[in-house]
């Protein structure tokens, strides 16, 4: 018992530094993504005519609705990343998150 209890200390932090190696490279995949669509929306809006607000308007409030699905698909990757994935699987996961933004 006691040797289980001493090796479970062990491992634990072990397993927080791979979590939180995990949660930092998903963090900058996201900051990545996030430049990119700016980017993206940027040159989008300069593309509608100087005098059509209406046409703004509806660009940008879409944009918003983009930047909000990406910023909570984002927070909740970040929140659910396992701390016993194996270290194996780490690039998959960050694989799947990613599609999962591009959705």
């Amino acid at each position: 018992m006691r040797a289980a209890i001493v090796l479970l200390l062990l491992v634990s932090p072990a397993l927080a530094q791979d979590q939180a190696i995990q949660r930092e490279l998903i963090q900058r995949q996201q900051q990545s993504e996030q430049f990119n669509l700016q980017l993206r929306q940027s040159i989008e809006v300069s593309k509608v005519p100087p005098g059509d607000s209406q046409r703004r308007m509806e660009v940008e409030s879409g944009q918003l609705g983009e930047r909000q699905r990406l910023e909570n698909v984002s927070e909740r990757q970040l929140r659910d990343v396992k701390p016993d994935t194996p270290q194996e699987l780490r690039p998959q996961e960050r694989t799947g998150a990613e599609q999962e933004r591009a959705n």
